[in-house]
């Protein structure tokens, strides 16, 4: 087996990193810095890389994976799965941070930010909010319902409660399709309608219904669905 240690310095992920820095680090060479090692026939490179492969050498496919899932490996074992979703855990953490910086939502981009990080690894649907006010500065976000892998609910009084006891004067609603589809469907934009006419009842606006599906996104206010 053609092992890390006898490859050049130079091409040994962590000599790399300390000589070139972390970016010259493909995900692959960084995903083995994290298991140490492969197995008997694979070198933990290999063996990332094939990971990888699996999941369309996407990161956040990766991220779907259970525990078990990543066991399924031969060289895997748990200490190494916790390890590899733990990193993910916090890069999916460190966006979380970087959107909750952005405090003045602007367009359905920034909107989009601050929801990704909560909904983009999920192999389920989640129905979140967003609540704003009046300078469109984000008071908080909220998770609304948990679905399956072709449906959630929003139910409308959880929202208007949340606005209400939170003072806001808008709402941006979000929720993922797992399945990477961003299309609205007929039930998306129906929930969408009727939260707009409630809105407008206790003058509490829906600025925008943001769907993610992995990492991209469709908005009803970009396409005139508002």
């Amino acid at each position: 087996m053609n092992t890390i240690k006898s490859w050049a310095e130079e091409d040994r992920p962590r000599e790399k990193m300390l000589s070139k820095g972390k970016e010259a680090l493909s995900n692959g060479e960084l995903i083995a810095i994290l298991i140490g090692s492969g197995n008997n026939k694979e070198s933990a490179v290999d063996l990332s890389r094939r990971i990888l492969k699996d999941n369309n050498d996407n990161l956040i496919e990766l991220s779907k994976l259970s525990i078990n899932d990543l066991m399924r490996y031969k060289g895997i074992g748990e200490a190494k799965a916790v390890s590899i979703a733990a990193a993910l855990e916090l890069g999916r953490r460190r966006r979380f941070s970087e959107a909750l910086e952005k405090p003045v939502i602007k367009n359905s981009q920034m909107a989009f930010e601050c929801f990704y990080p909560q909904l983009s690894d999920l192999n389920h649907e989640q129905f979140w909010i967003m609540l704003l006010n009046s300078a469109n500065k984000v008071i908080k976000l909220e998770k609304i319902g948990v679905g399956g892998l072709a449906g959630t609910t929003a139910d409308p009084k959880k929202i208007f409660k949340s606005a209400l006891e939170n003072n806001a004067i808008s709402v941006m609603l979000c929720h993922n399709h797992p399945s990477g589809n961003l299309i609205p469907s007929n039930a998306d934009k129906k929930i969408t309608d009727n939260l707009i006419k409630a809105g407008q009842f206790l003058e509490i606006k829906i600025l925008d219904h943001i769907i993610i599906g992995n990492d991209n996104y469709f908005s009803f206010a970009d396409e005139g669905l508002l």
